[in-house]
């Protein structure tokens, strides 16, 4: 696996990636991306990275695995390219980013213009097989994105975690709340907003508030 990682990513976590775990899950990834169809393309999984670095991140979303379905994943949690019809959590994230903000629904689900601005979009599992979710869990990605976390915690200043569901939850451990804000929900999945654990938190408008408080710019979501 070629970890594409600009300098300032590459400065942060330069002892895991040459870590032993790190190259048993590149070997890993090596061997299912030759054997098997995988998500993202290869090239664009540290996409979220090369797009948002370092010392740029103001919010950072966590979401689960890649989506596992024909041209969907693209490196960022819950985007899906321009085109591309939106995935049932996409839809629910950008209602309420639209009762947050009063602006139309979009048309394209491509968050890239959030990574622009210092969103990292991080799945805590960079990489899938085709229709298989949760394929590459355990093979060393949680480990890599707890450090990603940690880093981003120690040494980022007044940083935004958003934490949607149980899953990306569990990362909130590493990160240091007398120092960053956290916000917590239900998963956007259609289960969890159907029950009532996801419409209504005004994490967008949260976040900003936080970010213009600490004399940040606001993300033009």
């Amino acid at each position: 696996m070629k970890v594409r990682l600009i300098k300032s990513w590459q400065t942060q976590l330069a002892y895991t990636i040459k870590s032993p775990y790190f190259e048993r899950l590149s070997q890993f990834i090596r061997q299912e991306y030759g054997q098997f169809n995988c998500y993202p393309p290869e090239e664009e999984i540290f996409k979220s990275f090369e797009l948002c670095p370092f010392e740029r991140v103001r919010v950072v979303i966590i979401g689960q695995d890649p989506y596992h379905g024909p041209g969907q994943a693209h490196g960022l949690c819950f985007s899906v390219p321009a085109g591309i019809p939106h995935p049932p959590s996409l839809i629910n994230i950008l209602k309420e980013l639209q009762q947050n903000t009063g602006k139309p629904y979009p048309k394209s689900g491509s968050l890239l213009p959030w990574a622009a601005q210092g969103v990292l979009l991080l799945n805590v599992t960079l990489s899938v097989r085709a229709g298989q979710a949760g394929s590459h869990q355990k093979q060393g990605w949680e480990k890599f994105t707890d450090v990603v976390i940690e880093k981003l915690s120690s040494n980022g200043t007044d940083l935004v975690f958003m934490l949607w569901g149980n899953y990306a939850k569990q990362k909130g451990r590493h990160i240091d709340r007398e120092k960053h804000l956290v916000l917590e929900t239900g998963h956007p999945s259609p289960l969890s907003a159907n029950r009532g654990l996801w419409f209504g938190n005004k994490h967008f408008n949260q976040a900003n508030a936080f970010l213009k408080a600490h004399g940040k710019s606001p993300i033009d979501w």
